[in-house]
């Protein structure tokens, strides 16, 4: 199995546990409600939401690809850290076998979060990272971004939830 990692910092004034809530706890109900662009629906196949816990993640017509399981390791709110491995997908496209997300929540200076993102792919046997699928994987993050950045401000703009 080969593969390669990749990290990200995004920031956001929501305060650290507000943040985890969010993007961790709440993302079921939240992706499909503030992108529905982009998520059709989550589904619980398995679990009660935490670690080890299978959700199915369906796309909206036209995004790039289907569907997406997902399986939660780590939901730890005392640490604020997510960790979750996507174990299928029509985005593998048989080159990956899965792909690791690992999600710190820490304090910023300003009140809001720093949020940290170990991401880590790993490909099928010998297979190598083609230009063509660091290109998938960026625009995929793209979008991911965009989906993070809807969440936030519809936290923002309704703090009850």
């Amino acid at each position: 199995m080969g593969g390669f990692a990749k990290e990200a910092e995004v920031s956001t004034s929501l305060p650290p546990a507000k943040a985890f809530k969010a993007f961790a706890e709440d993302l079921d109900t939240l992706l499909p409600k503030v992108a529905p662009q982009a998520i059709k629906s989550v589904e619980r196949l398995e679990g009660d939401g935490g670690p080890g816990t299978i959700k199915k993640i369906t796309f909206a017509e036209g995004y790039g690809f289907s569907y997406a399981k997902h399986r939660v390791d780590v939901l730890d709110k005392d640490n604020l850290l997510y960790t979750c491995v996507v174990i299928e997908s029509d985005f593998f496209n048989n080159m990956v076998e899965k792909i690791s997300y690992e999600t710190k929540f820490v304090a910023a200076a300003d009140g809001g979060t720093s949020i940290k993102v170990n991401t880590t792919f790993y490909t099928i046997g010998d297979i190598q990272i083609t230009p063509d699928l660091m290109l998938q994987i960026k625009e995929a993050s793209e979008k991911r971004a965009l989906i993070l950045k809807a969440i936030e401000n519809y936290v923002l703009a309704n703090p009850d939830v």
